[in-house]
């Protein structure tokens, strides 16, 4: 079998060069500057005393940064910016269920375990009629 070197059948893959190094420049720095923000606010939380509600708001700027450094490596690295927006969605709308879920259920669990430590030790209804426990039979 004879391979043809047809100039009319060629494939890229890749951008042209300033291009392509110019994506990757600007990619490198907009992440490096999202990563150290979040840095920043960790440590400057650590460090300096502040309230309670100030120390949420910071975690919650974090996560949104995060979020947003996630959705950008996404769209860049696994090249769904370039993509139609029903494939986007597609992909997002599960995630997003995903992120909901594990929410959820760290949730759930922080309730129960406060529940269980609010209350002490769980009595069952055994040890309740029991003569013991000071029950009426």
């Amino acid at each position: 079998m004879e391979h043809s070197n047809n100039p009319e059948i060629t494939f890229h893959h890749e951008a042209g060069g300033d291009e392509f190094v110019k994506k990757i420049i600007k990619t490198t720095v907009l992440l490096s500057i999202i990563t150290l923000i979040e840095l920043g606010l960790g440590l400057a939380m650590y460090a300096f005393p502040m309230a309670e509600v100030l120390k949420l708001f910071i975690k919650g700027v974090i996560v949104i940064l995060s979020l947003a450094k996630a959705f950008y490596i996404v769209g860049i690295f696994m090249h769904l910016g370039d993509e139609i927006k029903n494939l986007i969605i597609t992909i997002c709308v599960p995630l997003m269920l995903f992120i909901w879920f594990i929410a959820a259920f760290l949730l759930d669990g922080n309730s129960w375990k406060n529940l269980r430590n609010s209350r002490g030790k769980l009595v069952t209804p055994v040890e309740q009629s029991s003569p013991a426990a000071g029950g009426n039979h």
